[in-house]
């Protein structure tokens, strides 16, 4: 479902970007000085309207990326102690009770998160620069200066446009007016994302000597490379780099200089097409160059583009329950959670099957495990291939966990449920089951899991309701009885009424 796809991304991109760090010990230093400021739910607001610029890390004790980051979170902090204008590094324990708070306004899903707070906290920014002490530093100085930075000779141009990343500049006749305003205060909203700079002078940027402003001019290091635009209302300026910063197809590799692209492509409300396959293979710019024609080709109607290595895509294959005997493959996931698969294609496949789908005629594919041949255990396993009959069709109560089998407290509550199980045994309508919702896909119009184990109930009637009971055997045994009784006392009661309305039907008549 689209909330287990976010969460699997979110750790996966997490995984990617967070720098590896040495587990060294630091040398013991005479100093004891911590420079980075502890916040809680007391002093936040307070620190944040005291200084301008505060960087507020999001952590959680446990979280073992957080412990990477902390030593040179610090040693950044110790750094820019003394910049000018002030820099400030905080962090907040976002698994604390009281903090929780804090962590929903800022909308924290996941650990490390950090957040760059300017103007008493009115202007909030992702930050999405590096993890080490040196990149922190590095990143910060940019951000705490001009969003966009007056290009004035060509020696300049050359350091900042390398046709490694993105840049965007914008030429103006004077650094005044409408265009020249709106560009400002896009730069600023989009200053973490992109690297901006502006000109007066065409002639100081690569390839300017034919362009005139207003403009902005996008350089970006793949497909057409340079990308020129002239409406100036803000909303349009964004679309515009939105649009134009995305390759046409997206490389999924562990190329660092590829993870910005990627975050890109999964954040997008489009249909995401992922070829996967092994880039050493023989057949890879056979089948590169078909699936970048197949991109072009349906650019603006709805579906972007990766292309992921296999030795980089084992997270993606375990959250799609796809296997290596099945590569080369393409999956095409929609913003609804339908999944769509073709798998052992060859290059000239990739077309005709882009055309089926588009035309609605490709069967969605399911994640499920194998539906157990022997099912006689006293918690009974579920499956995507056996939900519906299991569930909804055998017209009995239904106790039915999703869990994931490293979940601490679905460990924890497995020998309760079958203690459960057990006691319903004799009962040929209850039905106590599991399923593993990390190994099979949820139908996300009936079930919403969010977190382990989730637990609903269906009724004999086929009503279902999330339960948010106790996790005792005793608590969840009075709570199956009291909701049998309560459905049969309204289903004999709904009996009832309507056979006192055929009565009066017959009388009237």
């Amino acid at each position: 479902m689209a909330s287990r796809f976010s969460i699997w991304f979110c750790l996966l991109i997490s995984v990617l970007l967070v720098s590896s760090i040495s587990a060294e010990e630091e040398t013991t230093t005479t100093t004891t000085k911590e420079f980075v400021l502890t916040l809680d739910h007391s002093n936040f607001s307070e620190t944040i309207h005291k200084y301008p610029f505060v960087v507020v890390e999001f952590y959680a004790p446990w979280c073992g990326h957080c412990k990477s980051l902390a030593p040179e979170y610090e040693k950044a902090a110790s750094s820019l102690s003394t910049h000018e204008p002030q820099i400030v590094l905080a962090k907040v324990d976002a698994n604390e009770e009281l903090n929780k708070e804090l962590a929903g306004q800022y909308e924290i899903r996941g650990f490390p998160t950090l957040k760059i707070l300017r103007n008493g906290g009115l202007n909030v920014q992702e930050y999405k620069g590096p993890r080490d002490a040196e990149g922190i530093v590095s990143y910060l100085k940019k951000q705490v200066g001009p969003a966009s930075a007056e290009i004035t000779t060509v020696e300049e141009a050359g350091n900042r446009i390398t046709g490694n990343s993105i840049f965007i500049v914008g030429l103006f006749p004077k650094f005044s007016g409408e265009e020249y305003q709106n560009f400002s205060i896009l730069a600023e909203k989009l200053r973490s994302d992109y690297d901006f700079g502006h000109t007066t002078d065409a002639k100081l940027l690569p390839r300017g000597e034919a362009v005139s402003g207003p403009v902005v001019r996008l350089f970006k290091p793949f497909d057409e490379l340079v990308v020129d635009f002239q409406d100036f209302h803000v909303d349009a300026l964004e679309s515009f780099i939105e649009q134009a910063s995305v390759p046409s197809v997206t490389v999924f590799n562990k190329d660092p200089s590829n993870h910005p692209y990627v975050v890109k492509f999964f954040n997008t409300p489009n249909a995401k097409a992922m070829l996967f396959l092994n880039f050493s293979s023989d057949l890879y710019d056979a089948f590169k160059s078909k699936f970048q024609e197949v991109a072009e080709n349906y650019k603006g109607k709805g579906v972007s583009f990766l292309i992921g290595d296999l030795e980089a895509s084992q997270g993606a294959f375990q959250y799609f329950g796809l296997k290596e005997d099945q590569v080369p493959l393409i999956i095409i996931q929609k913003d609804d959670s339908q999944k769509y698969l073709k798998s052992n294609l060859e290059p000239d496949h990739i077309a005709p099957w882009l055309k089926e789908y588009m035309d609605g005629s490709v069967k969605p594919f399911k994640k499920s495990e194998p539906i157990p041949e022997v099912n006689n255990e006293p918690v009974k396993i579920v499956v995507a291939d056996n939900l519906q009959d299991v569930v909804f069709n055998s017209k009995k109560i239904v106790f039915l966990e999703f869990y994931a089998p490293w979940c601490g407290h679905c460990q924890k509550l497995a020998p309760i449920l079958e203690e459960v199980a057990k006691s319903f045994q004799s009962d040929e309508d209850v039905v106590i089951a599991k399923i593993d919702a990390t190994a099979n896909d949820i139908p996300q119009d009936t079930f919403e899991v969010k977190g382990y184990p989730t637990i609903y109930f269906k009724s004999a009637s086929g009503d279902v309701v999330q339960y948010d009971g106790g996790r005792t055997k005793e608590e969840i045994i009075e709570y199956i009885q009291n909701s049998r009784g309560k459905i049969a006392e309204q289903d004999k009661t709904a009996e009832q009424d309507k056979t006192t309305e055929q009565e009066t039907v017959k009388d009237e008549l």
